[in-house]
This record gives C-alpha cells, structure tokens and sequence, in this order.
C-alpha cells in the first residue's frame, strides 16, 4: 500500500481528528455545489483550504439577507446562504489573477492532496493551475473540476446553473402539477438540488480517487458535470422511459406507478399517504371508514387503482377531508399504513426526531456570536463527523495558513499583503 508522502495533516488545534483528518484540500471552488464537496470532506476531518478573492470572497458572501444576527439581534455580514455550505473550512484570500498569487497556490498544491475547482473550461490554464500543470509538481494530485456540461461536449464551454440545469437535465419535465389541472406546468425543486447532488457525488469520487491514490500513488482528473449529474439522478424515471420509450409525465404530488401515494387535504393540513401495497390500502380505507373501497374490484390491486385512479383518488379525498391531521395520523400509525405531516420548517426544526437527532447545531463565531447551522446527517460510529468550527470569515485564516502550512516568516507575510497578493 502507498503511503501519503505529505503525511498526516494537523489542523490548527494540531490534533489529527476524523476519518480524513490525513487529507489537505485546496479549494479553489465557489458558491454551491463545490464548497457542498468540500465541507463534506470537511465534517469527516479534512483540513480545507478555502481560497477567496481578496475583498469579495465567495459570490455567496453577498447572497443575502438574511444575514446571521449577532448577540443583539442585528444582521452581521456573514449570509445564511454562505453559512450553509462552508462550516469547518479555513479561509485563505489570494489573488488568483496575479502571478505572485497562482505561484502561491502552487506552492500550496505541494502540501495537498485535493484539488476542488469549479471554473469555465480552460480558465485555469492561464493561470497555471490546470490539472496537467499542478500534476507535474505534484503527480499523486486528486483533481476534481465540477463545471454545468463537463470538459468536453459542445457545451463544454457554456455556463451552467442550477435552474438551467434542472430544466435541461429533465427534472422539471417530471415536476409540478399535472399539466390537466390547475396550477399544472413545469416547476423546479425547492432547492439547488443538482448543485447539491454534484457535490454530493464529486464528494464519493474525491473519496474513491483518494482510495486508488492510497493503493497505488497515482492521482487522477475527476471531471464532474452538473448535466450529467442531473441525467443520472432521474433514477428509475429515467430508467422508464429507457424502458417503455414512452415520455413521462408530471404528477404533481402523486405517483405514477403506485395509488395512493400522495398528498391528501385533511379538515386542518395536509398529509402524506403512501400505500405501497394491497394490505395497507386496505387499512387505509378501514381506519377511515370505507371498507368497501377495497372491496371493489375497480380497486382491489394496485394495478387495478392507477387505472381507475381518476375515480378513487376523489372518493379518497373526501374521505379524508372529514378528519384533522393529527387524527389520521395516529389512526394510520396505529395500523402500519406509512403516513406522515407536510410540515414547514418552524415544524421541521421543532420535530422531536429532528431534536432527538440533533440536526440543529449552534457553533461560536466571531462576529455574531454563535451561528444555527444544520449538522451533518454522517453517523459514523468510530470517526465521527464533526462541525466543530463554523464558517470562516473572509480571510480569517490566511496568516495561519501561510505560517503553518508553508512555513512563511512575518516580514514574508507583510510582504504579501503589501503586494496585494493575499
């Protein structure tokens, strides 16, 4: 088995924490889905390196309110938005434009084992921090570009953004209301949910590529798309067009292959109903007093109920339109028919499941006190994910950076910082 030349990296309490508490991340990425990468490597004990514009930072510094408040209830700078994908890091700010700021990163590049990056195609070639250029300093090197359509392709070099991708990618051709009812049409997800999604599988390859590193001391390019991302996590809808050829259509909150599987108006709220088979449709339509809905032979099986979906789902509906929310659920609990609440997030964060496993956490910070972060869903029993250290202000680490990592004298780091290079 290779062993890591750089050897173990100590973070700047210089106690070797987590299962990648080994690994050094430079991070020369931005916004969504590369900084959702590395502060997944960051919970599980890397040491990253987050490289800012000097002044500006990442774009979503700015993407705001809201703004964390401090002690005093009044916003600070530091945006929710950026706050949600940088906890854990350690902020460097350099010129990436200047020539003493790319032989900086250079420099750097020889202490790290992980390169993240999220430029245009091409861009980072004219500064000399391409894979092929950081590859001959340093030819164990992990490399992982995420771009909108990849590094090549015809759309290699446009621009790609969430939104755009959600519509190109083919999820929004599945979501929203069906196009026969009100409100029908294409809508996207409530969340970045590709950005997200990339990071989370450039997250698996950076781990994957480490782990051939470690057996064989040869690095390699991971070249992630948020387009092909999108494609592969269609999953089985995907999969069924595949299949049948046949286009799927959007069903808003209902189910295309299994009935009933979807949203219900109660007398106060809205549920979730997903009856997955035969049993339990049976106990759904007992605990609401219609046994003979399972009686019919119209829908007795669920091939036979997506069929004739149109005429049960309103008969369901009126069904349990006559109860309260916490009615049906305690009804449908008791009998073992999944069910569940469509909260908001007042509801979300005050669950007893959401307490219980203590998805919100509250990490010191320097301008406002304590910040409310989400913790990492990881539960790893020997090593742990941490969140230990919260998003870092702009800059706030490049002096430990610069002494602890390559090992610059004051009168050095004076010298940077009158030249504008950090």
């Amino acid at each position: 088995m290779a062993v890591n030349p750089n050897g173990p990296h100590e973070g700047p309490d210089n106690r070797l924490q987590g299962a990648l508490g080994h690994i050094r991340v430079l991070d020369l990425s931005r916004v969504l889905a590369g900084p959702w990468c590395s502060q997944n490597l960051a919970d599980l004990g890397a040491d990253i390196i987050k490289i800012e514009r000097p002044g500006a930072g990442d774009d979503t510094r700015a993407w705001g309110p809201p703004y964390a408040p401090d002690a005093e209830g009044r916003p600070t700078t530091e945006a929710a938005y950026y706050l949600s994908a940088n906890r854990g890091k350690r902020s460097l700010t350099v010129d990436i434009a200047s020539g003493p700021g790319q032989a900086l990163l250079r420099e750097l590049v020889r202490h790290c084992d992980v390169v993240i990056e999220n430029f245009k195609v091409g861009h980072l070639k004219r500064y000399g921090l391409d894979y092929d250029t950081l590859k001959a300093i340093k030819p164990d090197l992990v490399y992982c570009s995420i771009t909108g359509f990849g590094q090549d392709g015809p759309y290699a070099h446009r621009a790609g953004y969430d939104f755009l991708i959600q519509g190109m990618g083919g999820l929004m051709s599945v979501t929203g209301e069906r196009d026969d009812l009100p409100g029908g049409g294409p809508q996207k997800v409530g969340v970045a949910l590709t950005d997200l999604m990339t990071g989370m599988y450039a997250t698996v390859a950076v781990l994957a590529a480490l782990t051939h590193r470690d057996r064989t001391g040869e690095g390699q390019h991971i070249d992630m798309a948020l387009l092909d991302t999108q494609v592969a996590m269609l999953a089985n809808v995907g999969s069924n067009y595949l299949a049948s050829g046949k286009r799927p259509k959007r069903w808003g909150n209902a189910h295309a292959n299994i009935v009933p599987y979807q949203t219900f108006a109660c007398s106060d709220g809205h549920i979730i109903v997903a009856a997955g088979n035969d049993g339990q449709y049976q106990k759904f339509v007992e605990a609401g007093g219609r046994p003979e809905l399972a009686r019919d032979p119209r829908f007795a099986t669920n091939p036979m109920r997506v069929q004739n979906r149109d005429v049960l789902v309103p008969l369901l509906a009126d069904m349990v339109r006559e109860r309260p929310r916490a009615e049906w659920i305690a009804m449908l609990e008791a009998v073992g028919v999944p069910c569940g609440p469509i909260n908001d997030l007042d509801e979300v964060f005050a669950n007893e499941q959401v307490r219980a496993r203590g998805m919100e956490i509250a990490l010191p910070h320097p301008t406002a006190g304590q910040v409310k972060l989400v913790r990492s869903p990881m539960r790893m029993s020997a090593t742990p994910a941490t969140s230990a250290k919260a998003p870092p202000l702009l800059g706030e680490h490049t002096e430990e950076v610069l002494r602890d990592v390559l090992g610059k004298s004051d009168e050095e780091i004076a010298a940077l910082r009158a030249g504008g290079v950090v």
